[in-house]
Formats: C-alpha cells, structure tokens, sequence
C-alpha cells in the first residue's frame, strides 16, 4: 500500500504574547489578505500594520490566556483523525499545516516528504471555501510543488470545502441542542449563526464563493436540527475602511435588541476550533454589545474542537477523497477562479472610478499614519530632511 498522508490546513495562531507582532506581521503580508498594486510595498505596509495592532491584540490575547490554544486544539484534531482512520482500516499519517504561524505549511510539507508519503489527501479546516483562507494555502502549496520534484510524484487529491458534510452537520446539531436545552424555552431562542466575514468584493466582483457556501452551511444545519427557532445570519471579524459582507454582528445583534429579543444562541459558523474569534471576540465583545441592548441571556455553542461525530465526518471526508482518482499538484484547478484572472484588488482603473478613490484614500490614510509615525517618534524622512 502507498505510504498515505492527510494535511490539515488552518490559520494559525500566536502561541505567547511576543509572538502576535510577527503573527500579524505574516497575516497582512499576504496578499490574498491585502492586495495592493504595488508589490514592493507589502512588507512594509504588513510591518505598519502590524506595530499599530499589535498592543491591541496583545491586550485580547491576554484575555483568553496569553495566546490562542489553536494549535494544541489542531494537534489533538490531527491525532484523533488519525486515530479513527486507523480504526477504520485506513493507516495515515496526519500533519498539520499553518497558514501564519507555526507549525507553517512548509514545516508540515518538509515532514511529508521526510516520510516518504506518496498518496496525499488535502483537508483544509474551513468548512466553506474564500480566496482568502483555503485559496491562499492552496497557492502556496501550489507553488511549493512547482518549484519541487519529489513533491510532484506524490499523488493528491484536494478537498476545496466540505460545509455539507454530514457529520459536520451532525456535530454542530448535536452542540446546538445541548445548549438550547439550557434555556426554559428552547424553541423561542433566537439562534445567531456568526461567520467570520470578507471583503464584499471579493464576493461580487472577484467571484468568491465563500459567502454563498456560508448561506448553503446555515441551511443545511438548520434542516439537521429541526427546530422552529428564528434564525439570524451575520458576518464578524471586520477590519479596515473597505466594505465587507453585511450584516455586521455587531449590527444584527443591535436590531435583535429592537425587536425585544432576550434570548440569544451564538453559533460560529466558520469555526471548527476555539481562537481569538471565539474566545474573545464573541465570548467578551459581542456579549457586551448584546447586554447593552438588552439581550438578556447571550450564550454560545462551543466550537467543535474534538467532537466525535466531527472527527468521524473528517475521516469519511478522507475516505471518500481517496476513491476519487490520484492527481497531480500540477493539475489543480481552482474552481472558484475559473472564471476571472485577477481579484479586484488587483484591476487597477485611472480616472475618476470607484478603485481610484478607494486606492486614493488608502494611499492617504498611509500617508497620514507615517506622519503621525515621525511626528511621535521624531525620526523620519522629513526630520532627515530638515522639514521637521
């Protein structure tokens, strides 16, 4: 039999403190994250954003503990993966891949090819497919096997999203329950699926599925569970001036609070892990937002971490990825860039268009940070030149 491998792929995390400035500073500097039409300034602009966000998160991840349990979580994923699967007949080694942090993808690839692995089998942790999370690991892979011949003769067979998995649906079921099964009402709580958001124009001009998937996951929960609850759907995580996928949740739980909702169930709909946004961004921020609008009881589904039912769905993913037929990395496609070459972030337009203004301002706002910048620190161009 050939030596069988699986990489999961995730974001990653800061395990300490001193690890979120460099943490960011890996995240910003991917373009899939922010895409800028002059390369060379990437890594800078990753180094200003970073040293401007680091002292906030630094004070959040302080708040959950000093660091996020991300990766203990996906280690003790991958070991029960591969676990069930030898149970199940299917001997595999399973590795684990960071986008951001470690263990990066490339340490992971390095161990695979250190195990001589000739059948691998790609299972990214997103349960819905974005350019920016799957895709961007996709790319990076994509390029390590180009630039790499023993990785070019393993076979592999990638899984892109997996949102409609039935023991995905059924963990999460199972977790919704227990939880509303709390409540003196159960059937009158109102049920708040939160995914983690995008950028709008990745959806309506750059062709990502992501938020259609997100649509088609709340359903098919929904019909799992069976219940009469109302639901809401919104989008959190949003950061800089750009417009993302509405409804915020910090929006959505402020018109529940109009409507005299008192009960609410948070369910992370994009998370299979507990993290930052879990941990802290739905436990302590939206909670609070909640309380202020007079949500009275705010509750959330705990992620699923190491659920059985979802550790048995991963594996019937594996599974049934290893009956399709073998491919090489070379002959990936990715299905949601079929039909457009570029982001739009990346189309650049002179005159007086809407990506005009949004890159001027951009430009703007970068430059009156660097001001501000030299004016606090006293060191800069402009004092080297006499100006200040």
């Amino acid at each position: 039999m050939a030596r069988l491998g699986v990489l999961l792929l995730n974001l990653g995390g800061p395990d300490r403190l001193e690890d979120v400035r460099p943490f960011l500073f890996n995240l910003f500097a991917d373009p899939e994250i922010i895409r800028i039409p002059f390369p060379w300034l990437q890594r800078p602009l990753a180094w200003l954003i970073s040293s401007l966000r680091a002292r906030r998160s630094q004070a959040n991840y302080s708040q959950i503990g000093g660091g996020s349990p991300l990766r203990r979580i996906t280690e003790q994923q991958a070991l029960a993966l591969e676990q069930q699967l030898r149970d199940q007949g299917e001997p595999a080694r399973v590795y684990v891949g960071m986008r951001y942090w470690h263990p990066f993808t490339e340490e992971a690839v390095a161990k695979l090819k250190q195990d001589h692995i000739e059948r691998l089998v790609i299972l990214p942790l997103y349960p819905q497919y974005s350019i920016s999370t799957s895709g961007s690991s996709f790319r990076l892979l994509e390029k390590f096997w180009a630039a790499d011949q023993q990785l070019q003769n393993i076979a592999y067979t990638l899984i892109s999203s997996w949102y409609d998995c039935p023991g995905y649906l059924q963990a999460m079921s199972d977790l919704i329950t227990r939880e509303l099964n709390q409540f003196p009402q159960p059937d009158q709580v109102h049920l708040f699926f939160s995914a983690h958001g995008v950028p709008a124009s990745y959806v309506q001009e750059g062709g990502d599925p992501y938020q259609r998937e997100v649509e088609s996951c709340v359903e098919c929960i929904l019909r799992t569970l069976a219940r009469p609850n109302p639901y809401t759907l919104a989008y959190q995580s949003r950061v800089g001036p750009v417009e993302w996928l509405r409804p915020y949740t910090e929006d959505a739980l402020a018109q529940l609070g109009e409507q005299g909702v008192k009960d609410v169930l948070v369910i992370p709909v994009s998370f299979v892990s507990e993290h930052i946004e879990t941990l802290q961004e739905i436990d302590i921020e939206y909670r609070e937002v909640a309380h202020t609008v007079g949500i009275e009881t705010f509750r959330r589904v705990p992620a699923l971490d190491n659920h059985p039912l979802f550790i048995q769905g991963l594996a019937s993913l594996v599974t049934t990825a290893l009956q399709a037929p073998p491919r090489r990395f070379t002959d990936l496609v990715h299905p949601p860039r079929k039909s457009f070459k570029l982001y739009p972030q990346e189309r650049w337009q002179w005159g007086l268009t809407t990506t005009a203004e949004v890159w001027n301002g951009r430009l703007a706002m970068l430059g009156f940070i660097a001001l501000m910048l030299e004016l606090l620190t006293g060191q800069g161009p402009l004092h080297l030149a006499g100006i200040l």
